[in-house]
């Protein structure tokens, strides 16, 4: 059976947006988009350079003194009116999220709305950003303390889920005052054009907002350049060090979220087949690809076996294949390098030890152009093997049993990474426990996801990262703090 095809006519004609202004491409190199459904070429880029990012962080100074001065109503407006024309191009996003990564066509939806919830959210601070006093002691002072911008943010964000990670530091950079320039990964850069352009047409004054899209050159452009004031990045712990290196030559701030390896910890008390159903999350959601889910599977040893086997019998219902199809559960993985980088470290796992319940195998017939690997569940995982220990980014899934509480905690704590960390029980007293031993950022209790809303904080502890996006805490992570002390002796 064919697959369906992209429809080409939905992405956008622009690489670039730059002080208001839509350019086809960039002054860089031209870079193949491929389709990771079938393996074909979608579009050919011209992306963007150094002297490309010059020009946007020019116009976003320009624009950075009136934006920051702008009435916080009127950027609440601003932002209110984006959200709703979000919504309102819905359709167009979620083919373009198929298309640029593979993403399922059902997640569309569901991304474009939560895009659309952030700049409500955070459009909603806008106008409630506050100060506060201080009570002094000394002589007769008075004292007080103002939340500023940085001017001009540069925003870099990963390939396996642009829309999602841009508005999480797009909506709370806005509506703290400052100017951005987004990167746009090259290999998934379509939802971002697309957003961009939106911002445009909801009325943002040019320069606000401005989309340079690229590879790691451009990436690294932007971090050294002096005209940003704080970088925030969304990506590997590889490319976070390479940019602390040069951030440091600057001393300029730098907000990561990285890489995990998140720990499910399922109690023998728990609702088996809820915790399985969920646990197998950490394979499907985002074919496998995302930084928080769920793949260091935890099973208390008297359901360890019986776990497993649920687990496989799941896995054999997801309807893999065809981004584009309105039945398909789970897509390809973005790339042929990365689907071969996947297969070794299930090899490496399987020689280590690990026994393969299901998958392993790359998908063929109707599937061999693209980029498909089946859920792989390996069992009997050592937690000190490669496989345990380092992030796979693919639809592969490690268990391994454990006999106390205690020692469910130490497993799960005993990884470089603290993104996630997810616990089934049914006990309340339990619940709490475990979830304040969690050496990470967020911790879900009998969930898989829920938590990510605007309205929450979200990052990572030791490897995962350090800075928060979510809630309130992410409004401050693009706000610096001015302290004002008046002498009222004179």
């Amino acid at each position: 059976m064919a697959f369906l095809t992209p429809d080409r006519s939905v992405l956008p004609g622009h690489a670039l947006v730059i002080g208001g202004t839509s350019e086809a491409g960039g002054s860089g190199p031209a870079f193949d988009h491929v389709y990771p459904g079938t393996g074909e070429v979608t579009a050919q880029l011209r992306l963007a350079d150094a002297g490309d990012v010059d020009r946007a962080v020019a116009a976003a100074q320009g624009a950075a003194p009136a934006w920051r001065a702008m009435p916080g109503d009127k950027r609440r407006d601003l932002m209110l009116r984006l959200a709703a024309l979000t919504e309102e191009n819905a359709a167009q996003m979620t083919s373009l999220l198929s298309i640029e990564n593979g993403a399922i066509i059902l997640a569309g939806p569901h991304m474009s709305g939560d895009a659309a919830q952030k700049f409500r959210y955070f459009g909603g601070w806008a106008d409630k950003i506050e100060g506060r006093t201080i009570s002094t002691w000394g002589g007769p002072a008075h004292d007080y303390v103002t939340y500023e911008p940085y001017g001009v943010v540069g925003i870099i964000v990963p390939w396996n889920g642009p829309l999602f990670a841009a508005t999480m530091c797009l909506a709370p950079a806005l509506a703290a005052g400052n100017c951005v320039v987004l990167k746009a990964p090259e290999n998934a850069p379509f939802s971002l054009m697309k957003l961009v352009e939106i911002i445009g047409q909801a009325g943002f004054p040019p320069g606000v907002v401005n989309l340079v899209t690229g590879g790691p050159d451009v990436g690294a452009a932007m971090v050294a350049h002096p005209g940003i004031g704080k970088i925030e990045f969304i990506g590997s712990g590889g490319t976070a060090r390479k940019i602390l290196g040069s951030a440091a030559q600057s001393l300029k701030p730098v907000g990561l979220e990285l890489g995990g390896k998140s720990a499910v910890l399922v109690f023998a008390d728990a609702n088996l087949q809820a915790a399985a159903k969920r646990g197998l999350s950490g394979a499907v959601s985002a074919n496998g690809q995302g930084c928080v889910n769920g793949t260091r599977l935890l099973v208390e040893r008297s359901i360890y076996e019986p776990y497993v086997q649920m687990l496989a019998a799941m896995a054999a219902h997801i309807k893999i294949g065809d981004p584009l199809a309105m039945d398909t559960i789970m897509g390809p993985v973005i790339s042929e390098p990365a689907l071969e980088r996947i297969q070794g470290m299930v090899a490496g796992g399987i020689a280590d030890g690990a026994r393969l319940v299901c998958g392993g195998e790359r998908l063929g017939a109707d599937h061999a152009s693209g980029f498909f690997l089946p859920i792989t569940v390996l069992a009997d995982v050592a937690p000190g093997s490669a496989i345990a220990r380092n992030e796979v980014f693919g639809p592969v899934l490690v268990v391994t049993p454990f006999d106390s509480e205690e020692e469910a905690v130490s497993l799960a704590n005993d990884s470089d990474y603290g993104l996630g960390a997810y616990v089934h029980t049914t006990s309340l007293a339990r619940a709490h426990r475990v979830a304040g031993q969690m050496m990470a950022g967020q911790v879900q209790v009998n969930g898989s996801g829920e938590a990510m809303t605007a309205c929450v904080p979200f990052g990572g502890m030791k490897h995962s990262g350090h800075g928060r996006l979510g809630g309130i805490e992410a409004l401050r992570e693009f706000q610096q703090v001015r302290n004002v002390w008046v002498n009222l002796q004179e």
